[in-house]
């Protein structure tokens, strides 16, 4: 056997997804900050049809890294959190 097999891991354990860690909001996978460009095409892809449901996630995110980062520049952590998304859809 060889690749993944034969190390003992099976194959859906390869990904890891791009998630938060809280309360210093870096990517649990990559140590980025959150959301990591991986985190961005994944969130992209899963939310493609849903643009209102993507917003109101990334909101109760951007809300969740205020209270966990009190001394953080709110500007900052909304651009970084929320206005990484394209505004329009492309075609």
């Amino acid at each position: 056997m060889t690749g993944a097999r034969a190390a003992g891991h099976r194959p859906y354990t390869r990904f890891r997804p791009h998630t938060p860690a809280r309360p210093c909001f870096r990517c649990r996978t990559c140590g980025a900050h959150w959301p990591c460009q991986p985190a961005r095409l994944a969130l992209l892809r899963a939310y493609r049809d849903n643009r209102v449901g993507l917003m109101i996630y990334l909101a109760g995110q951007l809300q969740r890294a205020l209270q966990d980062l009190p001394h953080a520049d709110p500007a900052a952590l909304a651009a970084r959190i929320v206005y990484w998304v394209p505004r329009n859809r492309p075609p």
